[in-house]
């Protein structure tokens, strides 16, 4: 299962408005857990299971709230039992299609993917 969120401070301490900071200490919780992951420029994307990912998500937040009174958490699912290595395999398959493998997915794959 793929779990994308992205938590930020909805304040922050200096005029130029960055998150940086925050950011980074909810990106240093999400490495720390050894879960395969990926970070966008928008989310971070965690694959695992409900019960070890969700912890981590907790986390996350948890560290943008020592920085900051208030916080904002989107969180998107794809729950697909069964599946591991969705991470790369979704983009994968997306880019064997559009190299001209008609047969790039799994038979009814219906995949959403946003491009790299």
């Amino acid at each position: 299962m793929l779990f994308a969120f992205s938590v930020a401070p909805t304040t922050t301490a200096d005029e130029s408005a960055s998150m940086s900071e925050a950011v980074a200490e909810a990106i240093r919780v999400v490495r720390a857990s050894g879960l395969p992951h990926e970070t966008t420029s928008m989310f971070t994307t965690i694959e695992g299971d409900w019960d070890e990912v969700m912890p981590v998500i907790r986390a996350a937040t948890d560290a943008v709230l020592a920085v900051s009174p208030r916080v904002s958490l989107v969180l998107k699912a794809d729950l697909r039992p069964g599946h591991s290595g969705e991470l790369r395999g979704k983009v994968d398959r997306v880019d064997r299609r559009l190299a001209g493998d008609p047969g790039g997915g799994e038979k009814g794959d219906d995949d959403e993917v946003v491009a790299p």
